[in-house]
Parts: structure tokens; sequence; C-alpha cells
């Protein structure tokens, strides 16, 4: 239906000013977004193919802006202004302007406020779309001004047969993927393409594999050399960034290049803590897997296959009681996060959690 209600505002060159995607991870609206808005700013009427659907997938092009939230809680009323004063400028490349916001959810507050008016009466050039997990979490002031479309989130299956069509990935590979990013398929997707992600993850089971017998200087090793690998994906991000800060020197002002730099910095926050989100879900699907094969019965398959050797002679000596404080471990880790706790503290208090729940007697 989704599908269906885009393509007929494209075919009849009819966009409206502003919608709302509403669905939970694994819905693709992040997929449908950039489709979109590819879409809207290709000659062409999208395609992936020509120059400008390639810089919007890599989000490089100059008229397309994805705005994650600048701050710990949500959106910063900085961004918003920033986002006024953007929209208030003609497009650079396309004849229009499309702003992808992705995570409508955390926009409260003075940022929301700020960005009511130009949401309502926005630049006839200009397209929102923001994201969100949760409709309901969504202000409804918000709401009113968007062409509100719901997401549901696609069967197992059918992303798996989705993910190894795009990537060429095995099965367990797809799964692999989906697991290591909450079962988003875009960013499992991300994620099969990235050499450095990958190694991230088999880091973070190798560190849960030496938790039952390691000691407190081991453990503390292990975050911090978590940290480090949480680096090497990032350093990608700051290549692209600078890569796109290069590109917009011939186009921007001095003060519209330090807002570009700004943004650059909250987006790299940003990424920094949706890499550390990828240890959690790794470590989430090991402690899982752990729980699947304490059941013969069970219909479900271990994800973590490359490790099932490890996984198995673990799970005979802890039970289930011990695997859900361990997963629970990881919530906590995941909540201390988001109150901008120190991320190197955070994971070292979950593997020490884990790690008392998993230690050899």
């Amino acid at each position: 239906m989704a599908a269906y209600f885009l393509s007929a505002a494209i075919q009849s060159n009819k966009a409206a000013h502003a919608y709302l995607f509403a669905g939970p991870l694994g819905s693709c609206k992040t997929e449908a977004a950039r489709a979109f808005a590819q879409a809207l700013l290709c000659p062409e009427g999208g395609g992936d193919n020509c120059d400008t659907c390639m810089r919007v997938a890599h989000s490089t092009h100059p008229d397309f802006h994805v705005i994650a939230p600048g701050g710990v809680k949500g959106y910063v009323v900085e961004q918003i202004h920033e986002i006024i004063s953007s929209a208030a400028m003609a497009p650079v490349r396309s004849n229009r302007k499309v702003y992808l916001l992705t995570r409508a959810d955390l926009l409260t507050g003075h940022a929301a406020n700020a960005l009511l008016k130009t949401l309502e009466e926005p630049p006839g050039d200009t397209v929102f779309i923001l994201l969100a997990r949760n409709r309901d979490a969504v202000l409804e002031t918000i709401i009113s001004r968007c062409q509100v479309l719901p997401f549901r989130r696609i069967p197992e299956d059918e992303a798996l047969a989705i993910l190894v069509e795009r990537t060429g990935a095995t099965p367990d590979e797809a799964r692999i993927a989906l697991a290591a990013t909450g079962g988003a398929l875009y960013y499992a997707e991300e994620f099969w393409r990235s050499g450095e992600r990958k190694n991230l993850r088999i880091a973070t089971l190798e560190a849960l594999e030496r938790l039952p017998r390691a000691d407190d200087a081991t453990v503390l090793e292990s975050a911090k050399n978590l940290i480090v690998k949480v680096r090497a994906p990032l350093d990608v991000v700051k290549l692209e960034q600078q890569r796109h800060l290069e590109q917009s020197r011939d186009f921007l002002s001095a003060g519209n290049l330090g807002r570009l730099e700004q943004q650059h910095r909250r987006e790299f926050t940003s990424k920094e803590r949706e890499t550390i989100g990828e240890i959690l879900d790794v470590t989430r699907s090991w402690l899982r897997d752990l729980m699947i094969v304490q059941v013969p019965e069970s219909s479900q398959k271990p994800v973590n296959v490359d490790f099932i050797a490890n996984i198995k002679r673990t799970a005979e000596r802890v039970g289930m009681t011990s695997c859900v404080r361990a997963l629970d471990a990881v919530d906590e880790a995941q909540q201390q996060i988001q109150y901008n706790v120190s991320l190197q503290l955070a994971l070292e208090v979950m593997l020490f959690a884990i790690q008392t729940e998993l230690a050899e007697v």
C-alpha cells in the first residue's frame, strides 16, 4: 500500500510537503525513504544507477539531507534551526530538496516546536520524510502536519530472501547480518558490505567466548579492544564526511560549511552509538543461541553457526536463568548508553555482568 501511494505521488508530480513513515525495525521504512528520495531528486524518476541515485544512496547528494538526533535524548534545537536555514535556500543540483529525519519519535520540546511551522508551510521545493519506530511515540502536532504511512515488519524468511538476493550471502550469512543489526534489512545490507563491521562481530564473539575463564584485567582489556574495533568502521564514515565537505566547498558559504561540519560531528556521534549497538545485538544473538541449543525440540536455529562448537560447550553448564540475567545486562548497557554513560564503561559493566553468569566454577 505504501509503495503504491508513493509511486502515485511521483507519477502525478504531487508529492506532499511532509511524510511520516512509521514502523518497527525491519519494516524497510528506511529503504522506502531513500528510494522515495531518489525518485524525487532524480530526473529519471529513480533507478539506482545514475549519479543522482548513487549520491542519494551514499548520502552525498547536496539536496538530500539525513538528520539523526544530535543529542543523547533526541534532536537539539540547533539542528532544527540549521534545517530551517538550509530549507530556505534554493536546491543545488535538483529541483527539490529532501530532508530525512531518522527518529521523529525523538523530536520533542523546543526542537519540535521550532520545526512545526516549517513542516506546516515549507518552501515549495522541499519535502520532509520523518521516520519513527512507533507512530504513537510521535507528537500529535507533528503527525497532523504529515502524510502518515504505516510499515509492518517483514517476516524473517522474506527478509532473508531479500538479503541473499541483494548481497549474494548464503542464508546462514544473511541471518548473521540481520541478527547483528537488530533485524533491520537496510542496516543488515550495510553490515554485509563492511569488512570492518564483520570483524567487529568476530571480535565481540571471541570476547564472549573468553569471559568464562577471564580475570578482571582480561575483561577490561576486552572492552578496550572492542572500542578500538568500533573505530574501524567509523573511519569509513569520516572519509565519506570529508569527501562530502570537499564537494560542498564549491557552493556553500563559510557559515554554511561550518554548520555542515557541526552536522557531521553529530552524525559521527550517532554512528558511534549505532556501531556500539551492533556489539549489543551480536551479544544478544549469542546468548539466545545458548538458550536455543538447550531446547533440542526448538524450531529455532542458532544464528552464530561459525561459533557453534563453543556455544554448545557453554550451554552444557549455563542454565536458562543465567542467560536471561545476561540478556538483562545487555539491555541495561543499552539504556546506560542512551543516558550518555561512557561507551567503554557501559561495555565493561556489561561484560562483567555476563561473566558473573557464565563463569566456570
